[in-house]
């Protein structure tokens, strides 16, 4: 009896003891993703948020002549902005860009976490390439979107979300993401966005007002109040 005990005991013992030892593993797992993944202080270089947004820069979807511009700011580790995504975004687009009301810029707010600075410089990357070819980016991003409280856009998961999208140059980002190419561009992205008021994700500024909610029914109302303008 004392024997079969001390068994059963062993056999709790060994599974607590593998149980820690599988978390223990897990968090050296995450730590070595941290330390390959960019934070604002380590990203350095002339900023000027001074002038306010940079139209040219951000990516767009719509007609130059639009007389609205709405700016949405979004981070891709944020379920809201997924949320946002995709249940709206197309019916955005067909509500006020596809007829020429609207011009849609977007811009980072990349603020979750440092793996949010890296999907937000992987669509900086494609963006660069082609305009069409970063909304399809954008849009798989947060399809796939991870958990929030994880590290889970690393290089090598983007790369991977890149591949199905035909059209992508991937050993061009793979090189953008290794040497930090548009990390500077996200900083600056987050810098202005938060000197405009900007505090979380989504947000939306139409024009020059900045909106305090991501409701699609205010968001309409403003823009059409400023098209009527």
């Amino acid at each position: 009896m004392i024997k079969k005990r001390v068994v059963v005991i062993s056999f709790i013992v060994g599974i607590i003891l593998l149980f820690v030892l599988l978390n223990q593993i897990n968090q050296a797992q995450e730590t070595t993703k941290l330390e390959k993944l960019p934070n604002y202080t380590e990203i350095r270089g002339q900023i000027n948020i001074n002038e306010g947004i940079n139209y040219d820069k951000q990516p767009s979807m719509g007609v130059n002549d639009a007389k609205v511009k709405v700016v949405m700011f979004a981070d891709y580790k944020c379920p809201a902005c997924k949320k946002w995504d995709l249940n709206f975004l197309d019916q955005f687009k067909r509500d006020f860009v596809d007829t020429g009301k609207v011009k849609l810029y977007f811009m980072n707010f990349a603020f979750i976490d440092r793996d949010s600075i890296m999907a937000a410089s992987a669509g900086e990357a494609v963006a660069k390439q082609n305009l069409d070819l970063f909304w399809q980016f954008h849009r798989k991003v947060f399809e796939h979107q991870g958990d929030e409280s994880k590290i889970w856009a690393t290089p090598e998961y983007l790369l991977q979300l890149a591949e199905g999208i035909e059209g992508i140059d991937t050993k061009q980002l793979e090189h953008d993401l290794k040497e930090h190419t548009y990390m500077l561009d996200v900083k600056e992205d987050f810098k202005i966005a938060g000197s405009l008021g900007v505090n979380g994700t989504p947000q939306f500024i139409v024009n020059d007002l900045l909106l305090p909610t991501s409701d699609y029914n205010d968001l309409a109302e403003a823009i059409e109040q400023e098209f009527a303008k």
